[in-house]
């Protein structure tokens, strides 16, 4: 009698047995991995690269998201770059035990200080890569820590106490110190993973946080009326009872480029902040939007430097010219003054 597609067979193997085939699938065993390396509270990998260029070698790296934002090259990152096989011995691909391999030589031990010793503990992560690591786990070495492992190959090498087998590595170690000089190594890391990026866009974010409140404050006279004399006196305009009242459009222009040299991304954020009518125009001033702690009184300040440049000015083009010089905008680089000054004098 044929069998029944149907109908569930027994399965002739005990319970170890059905979990293993269940879980033995490379993806639901690679995910099984990735659990269990979260579940030790490893740190993760924020941003990662295969492109760290040191010299003639490229490198892997990462920037991990525990408290320092350490930035790590991979074990065999490390390997390569020193010249050895980037792969660590055993086929394990990680050791947290003892000493890192490449520093256990007797005959270098003369040359490693105690500092260096208790700094080369390899450094347990979880990699952006789903394919990266070992059963989820990443391994590496404090980027920094590639500088003190030359000078021991290269220290050891000029005194003659390198091994044959060892001599490649201290060329390569002496070639990567000319490659480092005048170089951050961490820099090199932020660099090449994008962490750069993620580092401006957190300062950004917090100076936003600093600066911006959540919900309109108070109004307090802030753009007072000595503020705007000096704006009129300084474009030739006639300062009245009704010119102020019907200010050019171009003051609030103006008023928008003081925002955005105050702190960068502050002023985009008042503007998304800052609560509207039903026809989107704001129904509030936006210094009403800045923290009363940091905001204003940063603001004040701002102002308070921005009229005692107007005071010292003939014109408004020699007060744009020493408002570039004093309050750059976030995205220029500061003009040098001496020059700009000297110009003036001449004028």
């Amino acid at each position: 009698m044929p069998k029944n597609e149907d109908e569930i067979q027994p399965i002739d193997a005990n319970f170890d047995e059905v979990v293993s085939a269940i879980v033995g699938t490379p993806k639901v065993k690679k995910a099984a991995q990735n659990l269990l390396a979260s579940d030790r509270g490893l740190p993760k990998a924020l941003a990662e690269s295969d492109e760290l260029h040191l010299g003639n070698v490229t490198l892997s790296c990462a920037v991990l998201d525990d408290a320092n934002n350490t930035r790590i090259l991979t074990q065999n990152g490390f390997l390569k770059a020193i010249g050895r096989h980037p792969f660590a011995t055993g086929g394990t691909g990680g050791s947290i035990e003892g000493m890192a391999p490449f520093l256990r030589a007797k005959n270098l031990e003369p040359f490693i200080s105690e500092d260096l010793k208790r700094s080369t503990t390899a450094i347990e992560y979880i990699p952006r890569a789903k394919m990266s690591g070992v059963a989820g786990v990443g391994y590496g070495y404090r980027a920094s820590l590639l500088a003190d492992v030359c000078w021991v190959y290269h220290d050891a090498m000029v005194a003659g106490k390198l091994l044959p087998n060892q001599i490649h590595i201290g060329e390569a170690c002496s070639k990567l110190l000319r490659a480092l000089t005048n170089l951050a190594i961490d820099d090199l890391v932020d660099e090449a993973t994008g962490f750069k990026n993620i580092k401006i866009r957190r300062a950004i974010e917090k100076i936003i946080q600093d600066y911006v409140a959540p919900e309109k404050q108070i109004w307090v006279h802030t753009f007072d009326d000595e503020l705007y004399m000096n704006i009129f006196r300084l474009n030739g305009w006639p300062y009245t009872e009704e010119s102020i009242k019907k200010r050019p459009g171009i003051v609030g222009k103006w008023t928008n480029d003081f925002y955005d040299r105050l702190a960068p991304g502050v002023r985009s954020e008042l503007h998304r902040m800052v609560p509207r009518d039903a026809n989107g125009r704001p129904i509030a001033k936006l210094h009403q939007m800045l923290t009363r702690e940091i905001g204003h009184p940063k603001l004040k300040e701002f102002l308070e430097g921005l009229k005692t440049l107007m005071i010292i000015s003939k014109d408004w083009k020699q007060f744009q010219t020493l408002l570039d010089i004093r309050y750059p905008h976030w995205d220029t680089p500061p003009m040098l003054p001496f020059e700009e000054f000297k110009r003036l004098q001449t004028e």
